[in-house]
C-alpha cells in the first residue's frame, strides 16, 4: 500500500497537523519557518510530519499556502 498523508486540524489550538507516521517519543523536531515544525525520523532525518501553528491566521492572508523545506531534510511521503 502506498504511503498516505493525514491532515488534521485542531481548531482550539489553531494547528494543522500533516502526518505520515504517528508521533513517537524518539522523533526529533526542527523548526522550518516561524511556527512551522517538522517531525523527523531520528535515524534517517526523513520528514514524518509537519505542524503548522496559527494555521487559520496564516492561510487567511493568502490563497496559496507553501511549506518551506530545506535541502538537508528528506521528504518521506
Amino acid at each position: 500500500m502506498a504511503p498516505k498523508l493525514t491532515f488534521e486540524y485542531d481548531k482550539t489550538g489553531d494547528i494543522l497537523y500533516i502526518t505520515k507516521v504517528a508521533p513517537y517519543p524518539e522523533q526529533e523536531s526542527e523548526e522550518l519557518d516561524d511556527y512551522v515544525i517538522a517531525r523527523l525520523n531520528p535515524g534517517t532525518r526523513d520528514v514524518e510530519g509537519v505542524e503548522v501553528l496559527f494555521f487559520s491566521k496564516r492561510f487567511a492572508d493568502r490563497k496559496l499556502f507553501e511549506l518551506p523545506l530545506t535541502a538537508d531534510l528528506h521528504l518521506a511521503v
